[in-house]
């Protein structure tokens, strides 16, 4: 490790923008993007499966709340979102004399559940269509072995739904690491943030956000390689004999 630091540093002895301490920032704000993007697809989308199944339900009385959910986050900008939670939580009457303060003072608490709330909602979405579309050939088919609805639903509906949706939601992993972008302007030091500091302190736009951008076009194509990767293996049974 001392040998790659010392390397670098003769390396970038000569560049005046891009030390050892630059670097650092951009790999602080790595880190937090990685984290923050990672944190709420994970907890977004264990929260969309079963708001994807109650979204499809015939009782009205369940399916229009997660209807309206859906319907706001999706149809409000996620900047927005970010702004409503992150400061309208200093409007909750004694919030700040209990011990949710501690935690929610945090700047990456809110973006946390900004994020959570926006990409569970377009999951949700994602898995209620690939739910619906379900071949009602595999339900007959379940239903003739003699599975109860919970059975059918974990071991058919389920399985064959997440192949469908596949594509789609690897569309929206990219969506929310680019959307991760806006998490600096609550004053988050993420990639975006680094990059903003960078330009603040040695006023080079193009070399700080160029910089980010390729960083960013990097987990792009890591993202799509990995759904690629999943998509041919979980989708081979729908290639066509022979090819």
């Amino acid at each position: 490790m001392e040998a790659l630091m010392t390397w670098l540093e003769a390396r970038l002895a000569d560049n005046s923008i891009f030390t050892l301490q630059t670097l650092g920032y951009y790999g602080e704000g790595l880190v937090t993007t990685v984290q923050l993007v990672v944190l709420s697809l994970i907890i977004g989308l264990v929260a969309a499966v079963p708001l994807a199944i109650a979204r499809g339900s015939k009782h009205r009385w369940v399916s229009l709340p997660i209807f309206f959910y859906c319907y706001v986050f999706r149809g409000t900008p996620l900047l927005v979102q970010l702004y409503l939670i992150y400061y309208g939580v200093v409007f909750i009457d004694g919030i700040q004399e209990t011990w949710l303060w501690v935690i929610l003072e945090k700047p990456f608490v809110p973006a946390l559940i900004a994020f959570t709330l926006n990409t569970a909602a377009y999951t949700t979405e994602i898995f209620r269509g690939a739910i619906k579309s379900t071949d009602r050939g595999e339900i007959e088919a379940a239903r003739a072995y003699g599975m109860s609805k919970g059975l059918m639903l974990r071991r058919i509906v389920l399985p064959s739904a997440f192949r469908r949706a596949l594509p789609a939601y690897g569309n929206e992993v990219i969506f929310m690491l680019h959307a991760s972008a806006i998490a600096s302007v609550v004053t988050i030091m993420d990639l975006t943030g680094a990059a903003r500091f960078v330009y603040a302190r040695f006023y080079a736009p193009f070399d700080a956000f160029l910089f980010v951008a390729a960083i960013y076009l990097c987990l792009t194509f890591a993202i799509l390689y990995l759904f690629r990767y999943l998509e041919k293996r979980l989708l081979a049974h729908l290639k066509p004999a022979g090819g």
